[in-house]
């Protein structure tokens, strides 16, 4: 199974098609008559179709278990085709495309099985995912953007362990689309941390420390940064620690920061590798839409239509 512990859990849909044929019009007259109890066809196909999404990983070792929000199962006849449109939606982290595939499939057995003692020709035929809704949050950025990095440790920049989780950060960057323009190791010093906020912000839309968020002594990231923020970025800060909260308790203690300075966006990571990585789990590609917000971009009715 592909490994999907990290996927953020955002409302997701699906809709699957299936088209049963059957061989001549008496049998299409013979539901609408009556004669194959059209209440009774339909109503069948329809609790097996839902028992179905529901059950999806029961059945496919690839799927997941997952919250099943909602399920919509229509019919449609047409000429010598009854085509049966299966809507799945829930908030999760997996897709759920094969739920809506197999619940349209058992819906149509369900019909096929009730037809063929009238209809020794019935068959079924496409069974498809509908063209998705266009997607709110793209793997990556439309567009470059340029990004900095700075890495806050003494002990990375005395040279007393490596750094892995500045490492780690740009290599995420970069697949986002970033272009990096600087990498620095500075120790945790305050005033340090100031100055290249605020020559890094001026030609950069995007700059990461990492390291100095925690609660020692030495750890002053949030301190430095927090009186020179132009704007924080309060939910930002909040997707992080919740995200790292439902993966290890000791989340609480992060003080991770978010803000602007200027039109740049300013983040104060975790200087671990694992914090540094779920940080960024945690919040990319949807923090991306950042730079579309400055340009003016409405979010609420998109959030809303989508």
């Amino acid at each position: 199974m592909e490994d999907i512990s990290a996927n953020i859990s955002s409302l997701r849909e699906a809709c699957a098609e299936v088209v049963i044929c059957v061989s001549k019009s008496e049998t299409i007259q013979a539901i609408l008559d009556g004669r194959v109890p059209k209440e009774n066809l339909f109503e069948m196909a329809k609790v097996a179709g839902l028992f179905a999404v529901k059950n999806t990983h029961r059945s496919l070792p690839n799927s997941y278990p997952v919250p099943i929000e909602f399920t919509c199962i229509e019919y449609r006849i047409a000429d010598l085709e009854i085509h049966v449109l299966v809507k799945v939606r829930s908030v999760c982290k997996s897709n759920l495309e094969m739920e809506a595939m197999h619940g349209a499939s058992i819906t149509a057995l369900t019909i096929f099985d009730m037809l063929k003692p009238i209809d020794k020709g019935v068959s079924i035929r496409q069974v498809k995912i509908q063209e998705e809704p266009k997607k709110q949050f793209r793997s990556h950025s439309e567009r470059p953007f340029t990004a900095a990095v700075v890495v806050c440790s003494n002990a990375v920049a005395k040279g007393i362990k490596p750094d892995s989780a500045g490492q780690l950060i740009l290599k995420r960057l970069v697949s986002q689309g970033a272009e990096i323009t600087s990498y620095s190791i500075i120790p945790d010093d305050l005033d340090q941390i100031r100055v290249l906020a605020k020559e890094l912000s001026t030609d950069n839309q995007l700059v990461i420390f990492s390291g100095g968020t925690g609660l020692s002594k030495t750890d002053v990231s949030t301190e430095a940064l927090e009186p020179i923020l132009d704007r924080r970025i309060p939910g930002i800060e909040e997707a992080i620690r919740r995200y790292g909260q439902s993966l290890t308790p000791y989340a609480m203690f992060s003080r991770s920061l978010a803000g602007t300075i200027g039109d740049c966006l300013v983040l104060a990571l975790p200087g671990s590798t694992r914090g540094a990585g779920e940080s960024m789990d945690a919040i990319f590609p949807h923090v991306l839409v950042f730079f579309k917000l400055l340009a003016g971009w409405n979010l609420t009715p998109r959030l809303r239509s989508e």
